[in-house]
């Protein structure tokens, strides 16, 4: 039998126009050091650079909506 955890990263997106940054969460297959830094696909499809000084979820106000209720499930 095999367990798997799904770990995510968080992830800052890039402010575009009228769209704030906001931070959202990508689901890691690697080590963290392999992404660290690099633009991946968040959970709810935009693209954001992985930040592996925060864990997600993020503590703050400006947090993307989406990405939160699909981390939960």
């Amino acid at each position: 039998m095999m367990l798997q955890t799904t770990v995510y990263a968080a992830a800052r997106s890039r402010a575009h126009g009228p769209t704030a940054a906001l931070w959202h969460a990508v689901e890691v297959h690697r080590p963290t050091a392999e992404v660290d830094g690099a633009c991946e696909l968040t959970l709810c499809g935009s693209l954001a650079r992985v930040s592996t000084e925060l864990v997600w979820p993020v503590a703050a106000s400006d947090v993307c909506p989406a990405c939160t209720v699909l981390a939960r499930c």
